[in-house]
């Protein structure tokens, strides 16, 4: 196997660079992209992005409301144009939409960006059910979104079991969240990414 290239650091998936200048979470629903990702860029005093808010934000129409008025595909070309632009802005954490690795052009964009790390934040299924359905329960009290796909347990499994590749693939670091509160897994994620950031 071939040593990373100087310009690298290898993690054990795919070589991240050095130096980082983007930040790119994925997973699956419930891993705590969007929590961890707001609090990391906090402690980097970088920018956070949600992919699925800026989506929003620029076609004016929630997320549900593009995939039913205009279907799936519309809605992944809507995420990766706002994908490939954000991967040109420096000193940026990034939040993907669980399905973001679907797309072959998005997985292609992340491969191609330079300076941009890809973490994967992973946990058994149980926790990332659990985690989905407590918030589901304080919804009614707050902003946060709901998870609509978590109605059949099975499917939702299915679905995982389905994106766990690409997940994998992309990744240049993976960090395993289960039985962690969010401060942990910025604690432990920023410890991995000594050096890099």
């Amino acid at each position: 196997m071939p040593s990373p290239a100087p310009n690298t650091r290898d993690f054990g998936g795919v070589p991240a660079p050095t130096p980082v200048e983007r930040i790119v979470l994925t997973g699956f629903m419930g891993s705590g992209k969007s929590t961890v990702g707001r609090a990391l860029a906090q402690r980097l005093g970088w920018r956070f992005v949600d992919l699925d808010t800026l989506i929003e934000q620029r076609d004016g129409r929630a997320v549900s409301r593009i995939f039913a008025e205009n279907g799936e595909p519309a809605f992944r070309a809507l995420e990766t144009e706002a994908l490939t632009s954000s991967l040109t802005e420096p000193r940026l954490v990034i939040a993907l939409g669980g399905g973001a690795l679907e797309t072959e052009a998005n997985r292609h964009a992340l491969g191609a960006a330079s300076q941009t790390c890809t973490v994967l934040l992973t946990a058994t299924f149980e926790t990332l059910y659990q985690r989905c359905e407590q918030q589901i329960a304080a919804a009614a009290d707050s902003s946060l979104p709901i998870r609509p796909l978590l109605g059949d347990r099975e499917a939702a499994a299915t679905r995982l079991a389905r994106r766990e590749a690409n997940y994998h693939s992309t990744a240049n670091l993976i960090l395993d969240t289960t039985g962690q509160q969010p401060e942990q897994s910025v604690k432990a994620l920023l410890a991995l990414l000594s050096g890099v950031v």
